[in-house]
C-alpha cells in the first residue's frame, strides 16, 4: 500500500494506492488528522510533496512507517525529463501533475491546467518531456488585486458566469476576472495546440470544475492528478531501488 500526500501550509490531501490504482482519496486534513490517518492505515511506502516541512521533520514523525520516505525535491528521480532552465525553482506540484498526466495519457501530448491560487499551464509531450509552461494569477488573486490596488473597487466573490458586458461596477469586475480568465484559458489552449498536435487538456485545482464546462476544447478534470503523479514517482523510486538490490523484498 502506497500513500501519496500533498501537504500544504494548513491542510493535506492524501491518496491511498494499491497496484497503481487509487483506493481512497481524502482532502482537508489538518496536520494532526493526517498523522492520525497515517497511524490507522500504516502504509508501506510514503511520498510527500510539501513546502511547509523539512525532510528531517517528516522522517522523524513518519519514518516508523516508511524509513525511506520520499520527499519530492528537485533532485528526486522522476519518470519524466525536465526541459526546464531552472529545475531547482520548479514547483513540486507542477512536476507531480505532469507525471500524473503521463499516467492518464501514456505516450501522448498533454497540457496540464492547474487552476488555483495561481494558474499554471504546463506541457508534457508524448516522449515524457516536461517543457515548462505559464504561470498567471488565479481567480481569487485577481479579485483581491483589484480591491487592494485601487481606492474604491470592492472585494467581491465569484457569482457564477457573468454577462460579458457588466452593467454595474461589481458585474464589470466579475466579467473582467471570470470572462477574462476563460479567454486566457481558451487562448493558451489554442496556442499550445499550435506547438503540439493531438494534445490532451487536463484540468485540476480548486477552480477546475468552475471553468471546465465553459472551455471550448474537450477537457478532462482530474482533482487527484497531483496525487496520481506522486504515486507514480514513488513507484519509480521503488523500481530504481529494486533494480540496485534485486534480492531485497519491498
Amino acid at each position: 500500500m502506497n500513500l501519496a500526500i500533498d501537504l500544504g501550509n494548513t491542510f493535506a490531501k492524501t491518496g491511498v494506492f494499491i497496484d497503481g490504482k487509487p483506493q481512497e482519496l481524502k482532502k482537508g486534513l489538518s496536520y494532526s488528522e493526517l498523522l492520525e490517518y497515517v497511524d490507522i492505515i500504516k502504509p508501506e511506502h510514503i511520498v510527500i510533496s510539501t513546502v511547509s516541512y523539512s525532510e528531517e521533520q517528516l522522517k522523524a514523525i513518519l519514518g516508523k512507517y516508511d524509513p525511506e520516505l520520499i520527499l519530492l525535491q528537485p533532485t528526486t528521480p522522476i519518470p519524466i525529463t525536465k526541459l526546464y532552465e531552472t529545475p531547482h525553482t520548479l514547483g513540486a506540484d507542477r512536476v507531480a501533475a505532469a507525471v500524473g498526466a503521463t499516467v492518464l495519457y501514456p505516450n501522448q501530448n498533454s497540457m496540464i491546467i492547474d487552476l488555483g491560487t495561481c494558474n499554471t499551464y504546463d506541457l508534457v509531450d508524448a516522449e515524457a518531456n516536461f517543457h515548462g509552461g505559464i504561470i498567471s494569477p488565479g481567480m481569487a488573486m485577481r479579485f483581491k488585486a483589484m480591491h487592494t490596488f485601487t481606492q474604491r473597487l470592492p472585494l467581491i466573490e465569484p457569482e457564477g458566469f457573468p454577462e460579458l458586458v457588466g452593467k454595474s461596477t461589481a458585474k464589470a469586475m466579475q466579467s473582467g476576472v471570470i470572462n477574462g480568465l476563460l479567454a486566457e484559458i481558451d487562448g493558451f489552449i489554442e496556442q499550445y495546440k499550435a506547438l503540439l498536435t493531438k494534445i490532451n487538456v487536463i484540468l485540476c485545482g480548486g477552480d477546475a470544475t468552475f471553468f471546465a464546462n465553459r472551455i471550448k476544447s474537450p477537457n478532462f478534470v482530474e482533482p487527484a492528478l497531483v496525487l496520481i503523479g506522486l504515486n507514480r514517482i514513488l513507484e519509480h523510486n521503488v523500481e530504481i531501488k529494486n533494480a540496485s538490490s534485486p534480492d531485497k523484498l519491498t
